[in-house]
């Protein structure tokens, strides 16, 4: 079996926390690479970032990267409608002499790509939002209605949608109309090769720490992530000795004015020896940071999973996060962490002082999110994936669309 791989906007070979790169660059290439494993092979199909990128590249036997030539390489991820034209276009002509068995779209950009080669083609749909544009509304942070029509379009073409956790399944199919039988649950997983529990002293003398207890927040700076309430808190902890870690770059049309705006605040509350920006570091050094945290927090407005907070769970680390999406799911209230269904800073000050007063409590906490990440192995995602292309390929793609 052959997946063909869409994920338009993302690769697998950059840098995690910088620009628009995130969670989802760790999502594409450990879940291709555990399809591998499980006997899929998969082309991912990306589009030409830079003018030096090879035209394909193999990451290992059986999973590539290919660089579709889409528009001028240097776009911004506003721009990227205009060349979904010429994305699949090219995606078809390749297609017609490298097949595939099935296409798997991530984020709606490539669901637009996918929705067009299953009636071009004849090929099964599977997709991955990542994100809805009408979620992301309902916190504050409106879309284009351009990318709210093409994702319903998408919803209704697509023979299965792939949710990331209960909560996004919901969002689908009361928001989007999509059908109960159409949406399968798929949890993201976490390396427990890199990600495991560690001692504190080593990983802070490996990161070069010499401070207090450690508040960590790792992501990319804008204001979907939530970051000035994470630094808001800061300055109403009654631990005056901890210190916050922000680990990532600024991201997206709004990133450098978000930094401009948690630098105002950091001045505003004399915070300038108690948080501490880290430039974004490769996927596998993150361990060392979560292992050098007192805990982690996790303010975002909206998550349709969080693989963050799973990472720090996988380490031992307690997580205060927002009551939102996917983090429902990840973090127990009050046994692997703290859910906090407010935008005060205030009540992420206060969770995140009980933690840090109480050893014995962020001991337990600990222990049992490792636990709980235990349960999120790729490979279990990988099995649920190839069993439903086997299904969608003996079905040959019942869903139809206009």
């Amino acid at each position: 079996m052959r997946a063909g791989i869409i994920s338009l906007h993302t690769s697998p070979l950059t840098q995690p926390g910088a620009g628009d790169s995130g969670g989802m660059n760790v999502y594409i290439r450990e879940f291709v690479s555990s399809l591998v494993q499980a006997g899929v092979a998969c082309d991912v199909f990306v589009r030409r970032w830079h003018d030096d990128l090879d035209d394909i590249v193999e990451i290992e036997p059986g999973f590539r990267v290919v660089h579709v030539p889409a528009g001028a390489t240097r776009l911004t991820k506003e721009e990227l409608p205009s060349v979904v034209d010429d994305f699949t276009n090219w995606m078809r002509s390749w297609l017609d002499q490298h097949p595939v068995d099935v296409v798997h779209a991530n984020y709606w950009l490539s669901g637009e790509v996918g929705h067009r080669l299953k009636h071009d083609l004849g090929l099964p749909l599977v997709t991955t939002f990542h994100t809805l544009a009408r979620v992301k509304a309902e916190m504050g942070d409106p879309e284009p209605s351009s990318r709210v029509d093409a994702e319903a379009r998408v919803v209704a073409c697509s023979d299965v949608l792939i949710a990331n956790a209960p909560e996004e399944r919901r969002q689908l199919i009361e928001l989007y109309g999509a059908s109960p039988d159409q949406v399968e649950i798929v949890a993201p997983g976490v390396d427990r090769a890199f990600f495991a529990p560690g001692p504190a002293a080593g990983a802070r003398e490996a990161i070069g720490y010499e401070g207090g207890p450690v508040v960590l927040f790792v992501g990319r700076i804008q204001p979907l992530k939530g970051v000035d309430i994470a630094v808001s808190a800061m300055g109403l902890l009654e631990n005056r000795s901890a210190e916050l870690l922000i680990v990532g770059g600024a991201s997206g049309r709004d990133g450098a004015a978000e930094v401009a705006k948690l630098t105002a605040i950091i001045d505003e509350l004399g915070l300038e020896n108690r948080v501490h920006f880290v430039d974004p570091q490769p996927h596998w050094a993150l361990s060392t940071y979560y292992r050098a945290a007192d805990v982690l927090v996790m303010p975002s407005r909206s998550e349709s999973f969080g693989l963050v907070a799973l990472e720090a769970a996988a380490c031992g680390i307690p997580v205060v996060a927002a009551a939102v999406g996917g983090l429902r799911t990840l973090v127990d209230d009050g046994v692997t962490g703290r859910l906090i269904d407010s935008r005060d800073p205030a009540a992420y000050a206060s969770a995140i002082d009980e933690i840090l007063a109480n050893p014995l409590l962020q001991a337990s906490l600990g222990s049992a999110a490792a636990e709980m990440a235990s349960g999120y192995p790729w490979s279990g995602l990988a099995h649920r994936l190839r069993t439903i292309y086997q299904s969608l390929i003996a079905a040959d793609a019942l869903t139809s669309c206009s």
